[in-house]
C-alpha cells in the first residue's frame, strides 16, 4: 500500500511541479495524461516506462502533432507488417505516407508494444533489464525506429530531465492498481490552437485545478479572462496558458456563424483567442450585441 501511495504521489507531483517555460509545461501535461498508460504497458510487455513515455512526447511534440490530435498516433507507426486498420496520410520521409489511426490514446499505446514485441529486430531489447532506459534507447535508434542521428540522446534526456525512470519500478504498482489510480485520475487534457484545457467539473474550483495542474488560481483567471468572484461551473473550458490572439491557421480569412446561445466570451473560449481580439478583429467594442446567425472572424 505504501508502495501505491509512493507512486501516486509521484505521478501527481510530476504534473505540479509545471516548468515555467512553454515546452517543460507541455512535457509536464503529456507526462501527467499519460504515465498510466506507460505503467500499464510495462507491466503486460516489460517496456520501460520511460521509454514510452519519452517516445511519446518526442513523436508527438508532446500531444501536439497532427498525427496524435487527428489519428490518436502516439509513436509515429506506419502501415507496414500487414496493417488493415483505418490510416491518416502525412509527410515524413516521403510525402503522404500511410500512418496508423486509432480510436484512442490506449489502442495506440499497446499498438506500440505489440509493435516491439512483434517485430524481430526488436527482439533483443527484451534481454536487457527492464530498468535500463540507456540500453533501450540506444537499441531503439539502433534498430532503426527513428532516423535522427540524435534519437537515443532525446530519449535519455527527456527521461533525466523529468526523472521519468522514476515509472520504471515494476514493484510499484501493477495493473489493478493502476486501473485503481486512474479511477481517480484528475481530468482529462485536452489541446486546443496550441494551448491545452480542462473542463471543470461539478464541484471544481480554481484551487482544486490550480492544485492538480501547478498553474497559480491567479493565472488561470487571467489566462480564462474571469473576474474575481467567478464561480466555476460544469462544463466550463479552463486554459492552462495564455490564449491566442487569433484562432487556428485553418480559420484565416473565413467567417464563422453564431449559435443560438453563444456569447462572444463562449467563442472566444471555443477557438482559445483573448476576447479582446474577437473584438478587435470585427470591428466591435465590448458592450455590442450578439445574436444567433451573426457572422464572425476568428481569424482576420
Amino acid at each position: 500500500m505504501q508502495n501505491i501511495k509512493r507512486f501516486a504521489i509521484f505521478a501527481l507531483l510530476a504534473f505540479a511541479t509545471l516548468s515555467s517555460k512553454a515546452q517543460g509545461n507541455i512535457n509536464d501535461i503529456y507526462i501527467a495524461q499519460y504515465w498510466n498508460m506507460a505503467v500499464e504497458q510495462m507491466q503486460k510487455y516489460r517496456i520501460p516506462a520511460s521509454i514510452t513515455l519519452a517516445q511519446g512526447i518526442i513523436e508527438t511534440s508532446a500531444g501536439r502533432s497532427m498525427l496524435c490530435t487527428k489519428a490518436n498516433n502516439h509513436f509515429g507507426i506506419k502501415c507496414s507488417n500487414g496493417w488493415t486498420g483505418p490510416y491518416m496520410l502525412a509527410n515524413d520521409d516521403r510525402p503522404n505516407e500511410k500512418f496508423r489511426a486509432y480510436k484512442s490514446a490506449r489502442e495506440s499505446y499497446e499498438d506500440h508494444s505489440k509493435f516491439l514485441t512483434q517485430n524481430p529486430r526488436y527482439f533483443f531489447l527484451f534481454k536487457l533489464n527492464p530498468k535500463d532506459y540507456r540500453g533501450w534507447a540506444y537499441g531503439l535508434k539502433s534498430a532503426g525506429y527513428a532516423t535522427n542521428p540524435r534519437y537515443a540522446d532525446m530519449l535519455i534526456g527527456l527521461i533525466e530531465d523529468y526523472q521519468l525512470y522514476r515509472f520504471d519500478d515494476s514493484h510499484a504498482i501493477n495493473p489493478r492498481q493502476v486501473q485503481r489510480i486512474e479511477q481517480r485520475q484528475e481530468h482529462r487534457v485536452y489541446f486546443n490552437n496550441d494551448n491545452y484545457y480542462v473542463i471543470a467539473r461539478a464541484g471544481d474550483t480554481f484551487k482544486s485545478i490550480s492544485k492538480e495542474t501547478g498553474v497559480s488560481r491567479r493565472k488561470i483567471m487571467k489566462f480564462n479572462e474571469l473576474e474575481k468572484g467567478y464561480t466555476l461551473r460544469e462544463g466550463d473550458v479552463v486554459y492552462l496558458e495564455k490564449k491566442k490572439k487569433h484562432a487556428e491557421r485553418s480559420y484565416k480569412g473565413k467567417l464563422i456563424t453564431v449559435s443560438a446561445g453563444e456569447s462572444f466570451y463562449s467563442i472566444s473560449q471555443r477557438f482559445g483567442i483573448q476576447l479582446k481580439y474577437l473584438y478587435k478583429m470585427n470591428n466591435l467594442s465590448p458592450d455590442a450585441e450578439i445574436y444567433a446567425g451573426q457572422e464572425l472572424f476568428v481569424y482576420r
